[in-house]
């Protein structure tokens, strides 16, 4: 299955995620058994976040990934493409701040930003590719990028195991919380279609950043990629 076959236009990923922003949190929880708190804090670890940096969390969401590092006593701007999502962080978070916008199109001057970061979200940008580009544009010189997402477990059994899981509970389970399987049907489609390591590190030298690296966590379900720009 190709990236091709997966791809919507942003208004559609936006309406998608309107829709199940309210639990959206939860169910990351509950499909992630948990996991997801220990990925989104080696999020912050990689960042090293120091007080006074303006961060940019990309697909930030409900802004659950922001708040960690605006504890830090960064300057962060919480963007994302759904209204929906924004709403429910507003409701939850008042303190930060919070921006509409597309990925691919960032309303940033160039060169803003100390560090961009996105967690789990790329691989719902119809142009990810594009978005890596648009994150170099908006980061200084010598600034960093940290990228959390789904990966290609490393271990073969393991990986087989994984994908049944991911294609057949994973949607079932949401659904029967959200009320909408599709969308997690679609979702987990679009983990199982993402480039496994090497590729997404491909997609970051293709797209101009430097200093490459990443690491896995649980086995490669997710890989934390970090790079800085040039």
């Amino acid at each position: 299955m190709s990236r091709a076959t997966l791809a919507r236009r942003p208004a559609e990923v936006a309406v998608m995620f309107d829709g199940i922003a309210a639990r959206y949190d939860l169910v990351n929880g509950l499909v992630s058994l948990g996991q997801d708190r220990r990925w989104r804090r080696a999020v912050v670890e990689a960042i090293g976040v120091r007080p006074g940096e303006r961060v940019l969390d990309i697909a930030a969401g409900t802004g659950s990934s922001s708040i960690p590092l605006a504890r830090r006593g960064a300057e962060v701007i919480a963007s994302d493409i759904s209204s929906g999502m924004l709403k429910v962080g507003r409701q939850r978070h008042p303190e930060l701040t919070f921006v509409e916008a597309d990925a691919t199109a960032l309303p940033f001057d160039d060169a803003t930003f100390d560090v961009v970061t996105c967690s789990f979200g790329l691989r719902n940008v119809p142009d990810a590719p594009l978005a890596l580009r648009e994150a170099l544009r908006v980061t200084r010189s010598g600034g960093r990028l940290v990228l959390c997402e789904f990966s290609t477990p490393t271990w073969g059994p393991f990986r087989r195991v994984y994908q049944d899981y991911l294609m057949r509970l994973l949607p079932s389970l949401a659904g029967r919380v959200t009320g909408d399987r599709g969308s997690y049907e679609y979702l987990a489609e679009t983990i199982a279609a993402w480039p496994d390591q090497l590729g997404l590190a491909a997609w970051l030298r293709d797209s101009g950043w430097r200093r490459i690296g990443y690491r896995n966590l649980s086995g490669g379900i997710v890989a934390l990629h970090r790079a800085e720009a040039p």
